[in-house]
């Protein structure tokens, strides 16, 4: 059977710029205890997501009545559930700093609020074995907007074996030699990257070298790094920048490659490091992932999209690793590369899941609205979140998740606010598997600033910061200023060197909206891989 992809909201590259998903909340929720009732933290097990309850006559989607437009629509159904992929890509985040720290603001298509929040850690309690354990939880943010809370959900995966038990890797990796890759910070980058990779992997893993740029070539064909290791550093040594970008076929080629030195057994991984701009050749995604759906499905190989370059092809990257079941990220020294390439991917070549996908169900007697902040590129229709045939996202080893809400409550409503569920497959058995967690309103009406746990409010001044970026209008959102002041404050408090660089940023996004000197360019853009 044919796979069916994701449902997306309009083209990747026009990620609505100003808006976040508002819905009229007007669905039965499930009764009994909730976690949050009993103080946060993750409620696992097989339990299914609750039923969709019956629609109230005459009740709009929107809260207002059906007879306000009737004929045309009549008694439509209540949406109260939202639904989406995961998603654990951070390369919008890392690219936004870059651009900010060349005194430029991002382009508001390229901002991914959730791509902001994934960014950070959130330490969130892990499940015990594979899959995913679920905390939700929240507060409410004030400033003009005491009647909304924002509810986090949180999803976290069992971190890598500390004695660096895993599968062996088959890592096929196909490189950007195009002229545009000559810029410092690109091709050289590159090749730092996959040179301290090359010590950092494993004598049992196999690597291949793929180069792209007005046409493919094969440098290096699947080749077992023991005893090999001088062999491979010559080969990406060996690596200058050419003439045009040829995108489709430098992916084309990898998978060919990938397919022929596919090692069973062992975790089979292109990754693609590149800047994106193709203009040779096919210069579609969609044109050249049909190229390897074949080898994604028939061999489970995945599609790990590494990002560089002041000017980057965000939505072609984002597009393709959406598609090639990967994720994306975005270096712009050799900090992060190393960041990447050494303390990362060695430890998360393993996959904890398959086509992950969460859906929240609001609970009508305590919800009147609810906007999801983010996810537009990953919604996923709310009657395909239990058809496995649909793609969802992939999650290694350590990976959170963060989807955070604004939620509107009902005048004096208690209990029940929520259930959050996310299912996924297993890498090896392809078995389907749920975890459930609840919120209650006593876990979400305390104060989020200077109230509520570090790690929320961060996720708070990502997903602000983003909103702003883009031109949106979340409730509660601080000026650009008290953004910075918070998460300098929470930077000390953490004693994480992340948030410091979040503050940096925000203070430069103010810099240049207000027409000051930014002064010199920033450190660089913030790469993760989970």
């Amino acid at each position: 059977m044919e796979r069916r992809a994701r449902t997306y909201r309009g083209a990747l590259a026009l990620i609505l710029a100003g808006g976040v998903l508002m819905t009229g909340c007007a669905g039965s929720g499930p009764g009994g205890d909730s976690a949050a009732d009993r103080g946060n933290g993750p409620a696992g097990g097989r339990q299914p997501a609750p039923a969709a309850p019956s629609a109230e006559a005459g009740q709009r989607e929107d809260g207002a009545s059906a007879a306000e437009d009737a004929p045309a629509r009549e008694s439509a159904a209540p949406d109260y559930l939202s639904t989406f992929a995961l998603d654990v890509d951070t390369a919008s985040y890392g690219y936004a700093r870059r651009t900010l720290g060349d005194g430029r603001m991002p382009a508001a298509e390229t901002v991914r609020p959730e791509e902001f929040v994934n960014s950070f850690r959130q330490g969130y309690e892990p499940p015990e074995g594979n899959g995913f354990s679920v905390s939700v939880d929240g507060a409410k943010p004030g400033a003009g907007a005491s009647d909304w809370s924002l509810l986090r959900v949180g999803l976290a995966t069992r971190p890598a074996s500390e004695t660096g038990e895993r599968p062996p890797a088959a890592l096929t990796f196909v490189v950007d030699v195009s002229g545009s890759m000559a810029e410092p910070g690109r091709l050289d980058l590159a090749k730092t990257s996959l040179g301290v990779l090359t010590d950092e992997l494993r004598d049992d893993d196999s690597v291949s070298l793929v180069t792209f740029s007005g046409e493919a070539e094969t440098r290096l064909p699947m080749t077992r790094l023991q005893g090999n290791r001088t062999k491979v550093r010559d080969a990406v040594e060996a690596m200058e920048p050419a003439d045009s970008t040829n995108v489709a076929a430098g992916v084309q080629q990898g998978y060919d490659e990938a397919v022929e030195g596919h090692r069973k057994g062992a975790t089979n991984r292109v990754v693609l490091l590149s800047d994106a701009l193709a203009n040779t050749g096919e210069t579609d995604a969609e044109a050249i992932l049909e190229r390897i759906d074949d080898a994604r499905e028939e061999y489970g190989i995945t599609l790990f999209g590494v990002g560089v370059g002041s000017d980057y092809g965000d939505a072609l990257m984002e597009q393709l690793t959406n598609k090639g079941d990967g994720n994306t990220t975005y270096i712009a020294d050799e900090t992060q590369a190393r960041k990447v390439f050494v303390d990362q991917l060695p430890a998360h070549v393993e996959l904890r899941a398959r086509d992950a996908k969460a859906q929240v169900a609001f609970d009508r007697e305590t919800v009147e609205q609810f906007r999801l902040i983010g996810y537009e590129d990953r919604k996923v229709a709310d009657e395909d979140f239990r058809d496995d045939g649909v793609d969802g996202g992939e999650a290694g080893p350590g990976h959170t998740v963060t989807a955070l809400y604004a939620v509107r409550l009902r005048e004096d409503a208690s209990g029940h606010v929520a259930t959050a569920t996310v299912r996924w497959l297993d890498p090896k058995t392809r078995k389907a598997h749920e975890a459930t967690g609840s919120v209650g309103t006593g876990a979400i009406g305390g104060k989020l600033w200077d109230g509520a746990g570090a790690r929320l409010q961060v996720a708070a001044v990502a997903a602000y910061f983003a909103d702003t970026l883009r031109g949106g209008d979340l409730p509660g959102t601080p000026a650009l200023g008290e953004l910075a002041s918070r998460a300098r404050k929470l930077a000390s408090s953490t004693e994480d060197s992340s948030v410091e660089k979040l503050a940096t940023a925000i203070e430069q996004a103010d810099r240049i909206r207000n027409g000051g000197d930014d002064g010199p360019p920033g450190d660089g853009g913030e790469g993760e891989v989970g």
